[in-house]
């Protein structure tokens, strides 16, 4: 099956599923490739699978979602598709596995989160760079604290800083870092996957992810309401977005924000 921005593909006698974001290099999260994914993903659902494995094309895994629809204009719409998607991997019947090489940012990022388990190889960077366009990132703001604890979660999501495969193997966030990431996902398949009943590795993936739930559902529908509702009220939201776009440097406003009680 051949779709526009992404390639699926079935192996293993049809017990993988494996879709590939195919617009590289930068291979940008826009709405169109949300949905398709959206597709993807549903027809992946209604088989009885071992594993799904989403990678890339490329040498980045993705530079996030696209900042154009950041625009006050079209941010709803794609936050809201976006929020679907995670929230579809997040139920998804089978072990979803991302495997990630170089740039693994913003809407890239949290795509991985939602993720069951992620591999890399030493080329990978993990950020969500939002806060330097004034914005923050919703999702990875209830994954990230869940994932790799409070103190980490708030460095990478107050400074945009990057960290590389091997701190965030050390965070835990990374299960493993191969050389070969293409050959080490295939031993990982073939022993710690295809092995397994379908219907118990179905019924271990809501057990495993039942922490999750709560930052899937509430936590990520109060984000998105302070990020539609305030963030995006203010002047430098925009201005972030607009600047970055015009690759200029950003003129911040003086105001403060007024916070709620």
């Amino acid at each position: 099956m051949r779709l526009e921005k992404i390639r699926l593909e079935f192996t293993h006698q049809e017990r993988v599923a494996r879709i590939t974001l195919a617009s590289p290099k930068a291979n940008i999260l826009d709405q169109a490739m949300i949905h398709e994914l959206e597709e993807a993903v549903s027809r992946c659902a209604k088989r009885s699978l071992n594993a799904l494995v989403i990678t890339a094309e490329g040498p980045h895994f993705s530079f996030g979602a696209s900042v154009q629809e950041h625009l006050p204009d079209q941010i709803s719409g794609t936050l809201q598709a976006l929020h679907a998607l995670l929230r579809q991997l997040h139920e998804f019947p089978a072990p979803v596995i991302a495997a990630v090489r170089g740039h693994c940012m913003g809407g890239g990022f949290e795509l991985a989160l939602a993720c069951d388990l992620i591999m890399a190889d030493h080329t990978a960077q993990f950020a969500v760079p939002e806060i330097k366009l004034a914005v923050f990132a919703p999702a990875a703001s209830a994954l990230l604290p869940q994932r790799v604890g409070q103190a980490l979660a708030a460095r990478l999501l107050l400074t945009g800083a990057a960290i590389t495969a091997d701190e965030a193997a050390r965070s835990g966030l990374v299960a493993r870092v191969a050389e070969d990431l293409d050959a080490e996902i295939e031993r990982w398949l073939e022993s710690d996957f295809l092995p397994r009943s379908p219907s118990s590795l179905q019924l271990g993936c809501r057990a495993a992810r039942m922490s999750l739930r709560h930052a899937f559902g509430e936590e990520l529908r109060q984000l998105e309401r302070l990020y539609l509702s305030e963030l995006m009220t203010t002047a430098d939201a925009e201005e972030g977005i607009r600047a970055f776009l015009e690759k200029r440097a950003p003129r911040w406003g003086k105001t403060a924000v007024m916070t709620q009680g």
